[in-house]
């Protein structure tokens, strides 16, 4: 699905990715001096930068396994990242070996790591899309190839949409957002988690002025333009609540005692 032009893609080690200060945040190796440079003066700004990427982590494996378990056999990961085990596909077929699974990701170090996202379960399928956010025509073509989207999909941003504007002229992440719902059958789920000011406004006021002044622009989010991402969905149980409390397990409990990590996170379902 990845497409020549896409497998050529050069990698810009000029300026920072945010899939690669994440991915230094969780630990990882695919990252180059300038995202680790990053990534260290965020954490320096805010010091919950590190409890959040894991945090989100964490959330993704329980609303991934709690639809999977009602009986979705279908998934659109955007904004993938560097792979990270257990991901996305890994922890739907272990609960439906037959799941189908397609990420989609922009970043050419991913793309990189296809053949490795690759490797799901026999029963099952795992694809990857060489496609940007913004580019819904393409992400569901590309996405298209693999799923029906005929049949419910759980389709999941986790910590994206913080990464997307709000003008209409612009990202128009709302906007955005529901041409991608609109495509879904009913039944199918949403799951997104989104970075806050509510919780810790000077310190997330800080990393998004390190983000914009190193070319990502980025947009925290108050409950109330959260929730907006959710209109006509049905949220499942407890609702919109910060990420490490939503159905936590064990883990979530314990880091909770760590501190507040300014991440909201919901998981809903489209109507009959």
């Amino acid at each position: 699905m990845t497409g020549p032009d896409a497998a050529s893609a050069p990698v810009d080690t000029g300026r920072p990715h945010p899939a690669r200060v994440y991915d230094w945040w969780l630990g990882g190796k695919d990252n180059y001096p300038v995202d680790e440079e990053l990534a260290r003066r965020i954490l320096a700004a805010d010091d919950t930068a590190v409890r959040g990427a894991r945090a989100n982590r964490r959330f993704m494996h329980r609303a991934v396994r709690t639809v999977a378990e009602a009986g979705i056999r279908q998934f659109l990961d955007i904004g993938t990242g560097i792979p990270t085990e257990p991901n996305l596909h890994q922890v739907a077929q272990a609960v439906a070996p037959e799941a189908r699974v397609v990420y989609a990701d922009n970043d050419p170090i991913v793309l990189r790591h296809a053949e490795a996202l690759l490797r799901g379960s026999a029963e099952g399928s795992t694809d990857y899309a060489h496609a940007d956010v913004r580019d819904p025509d393409t992400v569901l073509r590309q996405a298209g190839e693999s799923l029906d989207f005929g049949r419910p999909v759980a389709l999941s941003l986790v910590a994206l949409t913080h990464y997307l504007g709000d003008a209409v002229d612009g990202d128009d992440a709302h906007g955005l957002l529901k041409r991608y719902v609109d495509v879904l059958a009913p039944g199918s789920f949403l799951i997104l988690s989104q970075v806050t000011p509510d919780l810790n406004p000077e310190a997330v006021g800080k990393a998004a002025g390190l983000f914009a002044r190193n070319g990502t622009p980025f947009f925290p989010r108050s409950l109330t333009e959260f929730a907006r991402f959710f209109d006509g969905l049905e949220l499942l149980g407890p609702g919109i609540i910060p990420v490490t409390g939503w159905r936590p397990e064990p883990e979530d409990v314990a880091a909770q005692a760590e501190g507040i990590v300014p991440v909201y996170a919901g998981v809903a379902r489209k109507p009959s």
